[in-house]
């Protein structure tokens, strides 16, 4: 049996892979946008269950529904994980070295059950390091609900690998 012509030179070519994104791909003002995420019952349930964060205003709707809210909401934190994470699926945080932290985190509204959130974030500092394999990126992030309502806001850096370095 034969392989057909076009599926023959399509197995010659190198297979893709994630982009090798390095301190240099970005300037100071670039914007990178992530994918969305709907938040479900089961991200409340799983999030409080890996860091034990089980408190009744994500996990109880009677409780959560005599709140201010009305009803249960995602963890502040749980939110702030996803922004991290979701911008990661972008590809511009492959060759990252180390995250050095976050700032200024503020939770601004409520993430509910249904909303589908995702993270901008603007780079505001890039700079050299004093080893020449690294640099530095300073992002400000806003996360977003699907009424493009600001939920959250918060600062993160990363020591990033420079160009020509491993």
């Amino acid at each position: 049996m034969s392989i057909p012509a076009s599926t023959a030179a399509r197995s010659e070519r190198p297979p893709l892979t994630r982009p090798d994104h390095r301190w240099e791909s970005l300037s100071v003002g670039d914007v990178i946008e992530s994918p969305g995420m709907t938040i479900s019952e089961a991200h409340l349930v799983n999030w409080a269950g890996l860091t034990g964060d089980i408190v009744s205003l994500h996990l109880d709707e009677v409780y959560a529904s005599q709140t201010p809210f009305g009803e249960r909401i995602g963890h502040g934190p749980l939110t702030l994980s996803l922004a991290l994470g979701l911008l990661t699926q972008t590809g511009y945080f492959s060759n990252v070295s180390a995250w050095l932290g976050l700032e200024a985190v503020r939770a601004v509204r409520p993430v509910l059950i249904g909303d589908t959130v995702r993270a901008r974030a603007e780079l505001t500092v890039s700079r050299p390091t004093s080893k020449p394999e690294n640099g530095i990126w300073t992002f400000e992030y806003t996360v977003v609900n699907q009424r493009d309502e600001t939920v959250m806001t918060f600062q993160s850096s990363f020591l990033i690998k420079r160009e020509g370095t491993d």
